[in-house]
């Protein structure tokens, strides 16, 4: 079977909740049949108007949604075959486990034999057969969350979408409850359409993440692209940590450029987004691309001073003052050993310009 690459489609959509301000601007997003994509981003970036929008509970202000080819913007939500889990996971709590997965087949006018099968699919989807007569009150809130996810799918939708439904749950329960959603997806091929703010969520979890902000998709790629190949500083900035440096570009040939830095430093780059000597830019590096001491030439050595150290288990967190940036963090796995990282050491600091990406500053 051949997948629809623009199974879902946002054309051109804008939304005004006061005809004044755009929360949502000029959004052109496809998404392929089976992809699991996640809209990404800060509070207030327009990614959960974008799920109301396709799940029908918000109307376009500007252009339309188009779900396998129809243009759905006036349909209702009901009549859309779309599944919803949410963060609070909405179930009802005079009903069983069973009446709750009913409930979307029986308004859907399901047979009976037909119901009982779904439902046990479904189940099994979950990993709780025999939780049928089970009240909501009487599971745990991942059992909750689970049920919640059952009968999103039981119905056999063409999309789920999921708003934010691991909010709730505590941190091991998420992580747990994140590998399963996904091996679920993997295994039935559903499209899913997923919110969060959580980045390591969308990382974990996404076929392709579209980070928001102000109301538009900053970028739209895999997990890796995203983090390896950020397009602008504000990508850079909100998936993962990140050590930034402001400088303009003194010198610019091929995959290298040369930045001076507001302290007059010269360090070299890779000029992802910028074209020409004089460009304001900001150097973007991650934590994990520097090294202490290098025993290897690295094209960027400075010395900096260690301020902070702190434990994290399987690495360790190194805060240093590093070319006037105070805030310069390092990751050392470790595994690491006969580094000599304590508070207040001065020491060397290498990273290859190609791990060093000259951004466009807004």
């Amino acid at each position: 079977m051949v997948k629809n690459n623009e199974f879902v489609k946002f054309d051109n959509v804008d939304k005004s909740y006061d005809g004044k301000v755009l929360v949502v601007k000029g959004l052109k997003l496809d998404i392929a049949e089976g992809e699991f994509v996640t809209m990404l981003g800060p509070s207030g970036s327009g990614k959960t108007t974008c799920l109301m929008m396709l799940a029908g509970f918000e109307t376009p202000t500007n252009g339309e949604i188009y779900l396998d080819g129809n243009a759905i913007s006036n349909i209702p939500p009901h009549k859309r075959g779309i599944g919803m889990v949410f963060q609070n996971y909405a179930l009802f709590p005079h009903m069983t486990v069973y009446e709750n997965l009913a409930f979307p087949l029986r308004v859907r006018k399901i047979p009976k034999d037909e119901v009982d099968k779904k439902i046990d699919k479904a189940l099994s989807m979950v990993a709780l057969q025999g939780f049928e007569t089970r009240m909501p009150m009487q599971l745990s809130g991942g059992q909750q969350q689970r049920v919640a996810v059952a009968r999103s799918l039981v119905f056999d939708p063409q999309v789920v979408l999921m708003d934010e439904p691991l909010g709730a749950l505590d941190k091991n329960l998420r992580e747990s409850m994140q590998y399963e959603i996904k091996h679920i997806h993997e295994s039935i091929g559903v499209t899913v359409v997923y919110v969060t703010h959580d980045q390591t969520e969308a990382l974990t979890m996404s076929s392709r993440i579209a980070v928001f902000n102000d109301g538009k998709v900053q970028q739209l790629s895999s997990p890796d692209e995203l983090y390896e190949r950020p397009v602008n500083s504000f990508v850079a900035e909100f998936i993962g940590e990140n050590n930034t440096f402001e400088g303009t570009v003194s010198d610019i040939a091929g995959d290298s450029c040369k930045v001076k830095l507001t302290n007059g430093i010269e360090i070299l780059a890779n000029p992802i987004f910028v074209k020409t000597k004089g460009e304001k830019t900001i150097v973007s590096l991650r934590p994990e691309r520097a090294l202490i001491n290098p025993k290897d030439k690295m094209d960027n050595n400075h010395k900096g001073k260690i301020e902070e150290v702190i434990y994290h288990g399987d690495h360790t967190r190194v805060r240093i003052n590093l070319l006037g940036n105070d805030q310069f963090i390092l990751k050392i796995p470790n595994s690491t050993s006969n580094l000599d990282i304590k508070l207040g050491n001065d020491i060397n600091v290498g990273w290859n310009s190609k791990d060093s990406r000259a951004l466009d500053p807004k």
